[in-house]
């Protein structure tokens, strides 16, 4: 079995998070890391941000509003996540039929039978088609035509089931607040179908591991939201075509065993955002967070704080402070005064992004 520092170092890599890794763009941060935890927008751009040389909050906007190359959309586990819009389709298709399946019983709970999401989806499209990009009140307004009540969750679940049914994507943002649009429309030929069945499944395997092994196939399980038994066959699959090998009990894709760099005397310092990937792509926490501050990192009620980790390893957590441009970080023990400084000139990185002085 590997070390524990072997597989941080590995894992931190591949993510763009460590030995001085970072990529050029919003589209080459979210293509090497396939998804981005998205279900808080400022969340999703840190994260975007932590992977990249110098990304301004602009330069995202613009991928995802002028290029339309990422896309936000509730894809692994039936949460938000940022993928690459040529992946939308199929990896949409893959992994919906499950979501609706485990969604079923809220459904229920909340009225929402079968004819009426149906109802819903055709209105949404229509509302859209004439009217869009609309915000989730706006759609709101719209579905109380159906005999929908405004209050509640039931217009979130019909929006969410219109996106899960391929009806609709996110779409710009009107004064920092998020908008729909029709899927077809915002990315009328992109991808489309290009891996179906088996095929999708080793390829959103075969991603998975590029962005995060060394890991388990109970790991890619967990991240994905799809069966173990889907997990095996996906491992099944990619052995047999030679895509994958076993490193220290763990797996990775084949001719990446060697890639390990030595150990750099500067620390690489990052500052994860709330719920990122790095935290959460993974069935178990020890190998980036030490088992003495996990509490810290997840304190309970779904929540998981921003982070700091140094080469990998979290080293602190950090919020935003009451002023503009304060940064508050709570290190879980003494910081050595040369991570300290890299702790330094990370919080003024993030304060430059949230807060653009031009």
């Amino acid at each position: 079995m590997l070390d524990h520092e072997s597989v941080r170092r590995l894992r931190a890599c591949a993510q763009a998070l460590a030995d001085g890794t970072r990529e050029d763009s919003a589209e080459t941060v979210v293509r090497r890391v396939f998804a981005i935890q998205a279900q808080d927008a400022t969340a999703a751009d840190l994260g975007i941000r932590v992977r990249g040389r110098d990304i301004t909050a602009r330069a995202i906007r613009i991928a995802y509003e002028d290029e339309r190359s990422i896309v936000r959309g509730w894809y692994m586990r039936g949460t938000l996540h940022t993928i690459p819009s040529d992946d939308a389709r199929w990896v949409l298709r893959l992994l919906s039929p499950r979501i609706l399946a485990a969604t079923s019983r809220r459904y229920q709970q909340l009225g929402l039978d079968d004819d009426l999401r149906q109802r819903a989806d055709h209105l949404i499209r229509r509302a859209l088609a004439a009217h869009g990009p609309l915000t989730r009140a706006e759609l709101t307004e719209r579905l109380t035509t159906l005999g929908i009540p405004p209050d509640g969750q039931a217009p979130f679940y019909l929006i969410r089931h219109a996106a899960l049914t391929g009806v609709l994507c996110h779409g710009p943002q009107r004064a920092g607040e998020a908008t729909y649009v029709l899927l077809d429309d915002w990315l009328p030929s992109t991808g489309r179908f290009r891996w179906e069945g088996d095929s999708a499944l080793t390829e959103v395997a075969r991603r998975y591991l590029a962005a995060h092994a060394p890991a388990t196939l109970e790991d890619f399980a967990a991240w994905s939201g799809l069966p173990v038994t889907w997990a095996r066959r996906a491992w099944k699959l990619l052995a047999e075509s030679g895509v994958i090998t076993e490193y220290g009990g763990l797996t990775m894709l084949a001719g990446r065993v060697e890639e390990l760099p030595g150990p750099s005397d500067t620390p690489d310092v990052r500052m994860l955002p709330a719920y990122d990937n790095y935290l959460i792509g993974y069935r178990t926490r020890e190998m980036s967070v030490p088992a003495l501050h996990q509490a810290r990192v997840w304190p309970g009620g779904g929540l998981i704080r921003p982070t700091v980790i140094a080469d990998g390893l979290a080293i602190a957590t950090w919020s935003r402070g009451s002023g503009a441009r304060s940064i508050k970080v709570r290190a879980f023990g003494p910081v050595p005064p040369q991570i300290q400084r890299e702790v330094d000139m990370e919080k003024d990185a993030v304060v430059r992004f949230l807060r653009p002085t031009t």
